[in-house]
């Protein structure tokens, strides 16, 4: 192999397949990236097994070719050269790959590429495009509900419905839950459902461009794998099994206390609590009161026997009779920080039932948030 490409691209593509990266892994190939000649341009790649991300590079091929090399070392390495172009030679007797830039040189060793896992190659005419946009909105909406405890291996997932021409993604921890609809440019001939991982979903949100427009997902038959591939990118993941709860049961459809208000303000005072609800489990309550003569307003309070106290008060519309109810605040700042309309619906019953958070303006998104115990 012998390869000439710009650092810039190359250190871009090493930051992007390095994600999938194991750091703790018993095979040492796994801790290394591939490199690989491919039709003209440089292909980089790396995976734990469970996740695997591929990118495309520019680059001027005179010898064709492939190597991996640790990950870490060769990405470092990358950041540090100028701005100038690399230049890559596979050295086959000792499996070493040399790199020149500048007046720089060094030499990695490597490991032989037929040792790295293979990576599918799918079959596009299968796929079933999406669109960029769309889709990292989604991402970004949905996959944070989804729960980090590695006991409840399913709630570590995102529910992908596709169904005619609408896609629906479904996260949900125990506490609160996150459901996101789009349309598809084309309806699909059969439907699909599928938990896939929120980790790699949040590193295809990463790794995607809005120049890329249009997505092809990939799910082949009887693997047990989603493949997200774009024209100079692709991210593959293991799904989880098992079965999804019935998210749709628990959404509230009627409620006593309806509010408005803008997002940019609550969302503000929640960071504001937060710096004091941290020392208090993240628990902060809401005072929300009516007023007949003009606008109510929502007293947004946090405790900390070791901090300190603090009251913010916000204006918003109320509707119904007056209420305090407790929450957990990243749960709410993270939910308005995935909102992008200037004014959010905030609905809900009593201070033991859920409450229901909605952009105003945009009816593809719901968000449900569990109360905690208000002392």
């Amino acid at each position: 192999m012998k390869v000439d490409v710009s650092q810039q691209n190359l250190a871009r593509g090493l930051s992007m397949v390095s994600r999938a990266v194991s750091p703790r892994s018993t095979l040492p190939v796994l801790a290394n990236v591939l490199l690989a000649t491919d039709e003209g341009r440089l292909r980089l790649s790396a995976t734990n097994l469970e996740l695997g991300i591929t990118c495309w590079i520019p680059a001027k091929i005179e010898v064709e070719g492939s190597i991996t090399v640790p990950a870490r070392t060769f990405t470092d390495l990358v950041g540090t050269l100028p701005m100038q172009n690399v230049k890559l030679e596979l050295i086959p007797h000792n499996q070493t790959l040399r790199i020149e830039c500048g007046t720089a040189k060094t030499e990695i060793k490597g490991i032989d590429a037929q040792e790295f896992p293979p990576i599918p190659v799918p079959d596009l005419n299968e796929g079933m495009a999406l669109n960029v946009a769309d889709l990292k909105e989604m991402i970004a909406q949905v996959a944070f509900a989804a729960s980090s405890d590695e006991a409840r291996p399913v709630l570590q997932g995102v529910l992908l419905g596709v169904n005619e021409n609408e896609v629906t993604m479904a996260a949900t921890d125990g506490f609160r839950i996150s459901v996101k609809k789009a349309m598809l440019s084309a309806p699909v001939s059969k439907a699909v459902t599928a938990i896939i991982p929120a980790r790699a979903l949040a590193e295809l949100g990463k790794i995607i461009e809005e120049s890329d427009q249009s997505l092809t997902m990939i799910m082949p038959s009887g693997r047990g794998q989603v493949i997200f591939h774009t024209k100079n990118a692709e991210l593959v993941s293991q799904l989880i099994e098992g079965n999804f709860p019935d998210y749709k049961a628990i959404i509230p459809h009627s409620f006593k206390t309806h509010i408005t208000l803008t997002t940019q303000d609550m969302l503000k005072s929640c960071k504001q609590a937060e710096i004091i609800a941290r020392d208090s489990e993240n628990v902060i309550r809401l005072d929300i009161k009516p007023n007949a003569k003009g606008p109510g307003t929502i007293q947004v309070t946090s405790r900390s026997e070791e901090t300190g106290n603090s009251d913010i008060e916000v204006d918003a519309t109320v509707e119904g009779p007056e209420l305090a109810i407790a929450f957990n605040v990243r749960f709410l700042r993270e939910v308005l920080e995935a909102i992008k309309t200037p004014t959010v619906s905030f609905d809900t019953n009593a201070n033991n039932t859920p409450a229901l958070i909605k952009p105003i303006g945009d009816d593809s998104y719901t968000h449900v948030i569990m109360p905690m115990h208000l002392s």
